[in-house]
């Protein structure tokens, strides 16, 4: 089941997203808000897999919202103006609902989503991710990552007894692969296995008697993950 919420500054839309939703298999949507201030405490507080985002709306605009959320979850944005599609769909939404949609329509997205939630939990329960080294597909085992550090054009994984694996590979795309719940970035360049961490002091992370640092921008999402709000 995946759980929604929504963000639009007009209370009709949330209505009809709510009534969509009502007539969906497969999605509750537990609350919708007219203020990205509520929407930013509840998403602080409670686990979401999907938020549906009006665009167009007076504080700001639903671009830079999701773009400002410390947590990336699934996305659909709804609007009236389609001159933001490219914005939306740059962003990696799930969809795009142009205003008045259908329920055809609405269910179409939310089948989008569904896929994608899927996914996501395979991932959640695989053993191995799989990089391109020495020109072949090979397998790394997701338990043996210790942590990972970016270095220039490069990355670094660290495995437990074996030598590191150096990558001509981004941070952004190896977190991509890396089960969410497991690993944790703690600075631009550092990500760390969660269950390697062996104690974390003055905002340094140690890891096989290594410092790793707490990034500034990093550290709210660090401590949440660590220390989830009750």
């Amino acid at each position: 089941m995946i759980r929604a919420i929504a963000l639009d500054d007009e209370p009709l839309a949330l209505e009809i997203i709510d009534e969509y939703c009502q007539h969906t298999e497969g999605v509750v949507l537990e609350k919708y808000f007219t203020r990205t201030r509520e929407t930013v405490q509840y998403l602080a507080q409670n686990k979401v897999d999907l938020l549906f985002l009006d665009i167009n709306m007076p504080a700001i605009s639903g671009i830079d919202f999701y773009t400002n959320l410390p947590d990336k979850i699934m996305v659909i944005f709804t609007t009236a103006y389609s001159e933001y599609a490219v914005d939306g769909f740059n962003l990696n939404a799930v969809d795009y609902l142009l205003k008045p949609f259908t329920l055809e329509r609405f269910q179409q997205a939310i089948k989008k989503a569904q896929v994608l939630h899927s996914a996501q939990q395979v991932q959640e329960t695989t053993e191995f991710i799989y990089v391109r080294l020495n020109y072949a597909l090979t397998p790394i085992k997701i338990a043996d990552i210790t942590y990972i550090e970016a270095l220039d054009n490069y990355i670094k994984i660290n495995l437990e007894n074996q030598k590191p694996i150096l990558l001509r590979m981004s941070m952004k795309t190896i977190l991509e692969q890396l089960p969410v719940k497991r690993f944790v970035r703690t600075h631009k360049s550092f990500i760390v296995a969660i269950d390697r961490i062996e104690n974390v002091r003055n905002k340094v992370v140690t890891i096989q008697s290594q410092s790793i640092p707490i990034g500034k921008n990093f550290d709210n999402d660090f401590f949440k993950t660590l220390i989830p709000p009750q």
